[in-house]
């Protein structure tokens, strides 16, 4: 599949996906939701992924919101975020819910909504130079890309709701000492590490990843007993897979298992 603001290539079980509008400091507006959502959908629907690594071309991950865009007709503009967030809400959802891990790599600036996508994902990492900014409510706006679920997630809702509340700015030891990213990386090391991680789960048993990764969806909301049921029948569902099966005889024979993703 072409895009206009991301390419997606997946090689060896790897899904890259890179935002690719360097020029314009890689923003969010309409082509940029439609696509996301259009790339979830390909990876969904793929059975050769495993994990997904994103990162961005250019001196900024992103700029966020394009302002441009917004402001190119005021009148029409409650309808098309309306638009452009469903279809961005849309991707983010499938992404979720996908059974690869993904590994986010972040340089430069990162804004608004492009901040809530990276922290949905299950590692991220930056260079020393990043930084990491609220910027909705300096534009009078909301939360969006799942801000208000991903940033509570990591950096718990306190410090979630200060951070887009004061509009912050975080520096990358800030926001890994809240927990919106897990590692800093020497900026000639970045990319590297990011491909090391997402090789490591591609190789791994992508059931199970899948399986972890929806049980942490429903955390908040279920009762114990709920969450306890759902694991029980997770755990199931994996027993039931070669990878279980096979790494089990594996640590029997006490070699080391190979997990083929199913």
């Amino acid at each position: 599949m072409s895009f206009q603001s991301m390419r997606l290539e997946v090689q060896d079980a790897v899904a890259h996906l890179t935002f690719t509008e360097a020029a314009r400091g890689n923003p969010i507006d309409g082509i940029f939701c439609a696509e996301l959502r259009a790339v979830s959908i390909e990876l969904a629907q793929r059975n050769d992924v495993r994990a997904v690594l994103i990162t961005a071309e250019g001196s900024k991950f992103s700029v966020g919101g394009d302002i441009a865009a917004f402001t190119k007709d005021l009148d029409a503009l409650s309808r098309n975020v309306t638009v452009w967030a469903g279809d961005l809400h849309d991707g983010i959802a499938r992404l979720q819910r996908l059974d690869a891990p993904i590994v986010a790599a972040v340089h430069g600036t990162c804004v608004g909504g492009m901040v809530a996508l990276v922290a949905g994902a299950d590692v991220v990492l930056a260079s020393p130079e990043a930084s990491f900014v609220s910027a909705y409510t300096g534009i009078g706006y909301s939360c969006d890309a799942g801000a208000s679920i991903m940033l509570s997630r990591r950096m718990g809702n306190a410090r979630a709701r200060r951070f887009l509340l004061l509009g912050e700015i975080l520096d990358p030891q800030t926001a890994q000492a809240t927990g919106l990213i897990d590692e800093v990386v020497a900026t000639a090391d970045l990319v590297a590490r990011a491909n090391a991680l997402a090789t490591k789960f591609a190789s791994g048993p992508t059931r199970s990843y899948g399986e972890i990764k929806r049980l942490f969806l429903t955390v908040d909301q279920e009762s114990l007993e709920s969450q306890l049921a759902l694991e029980v029948m997770a755990i199931a569902r994996t027993a039931a897979t070669s990878d279980a099966k096979n790494a089990l005889l594996a640590f029997r024979e006490k070699r080391r298992p190979v997990f083929a993703g199913h």
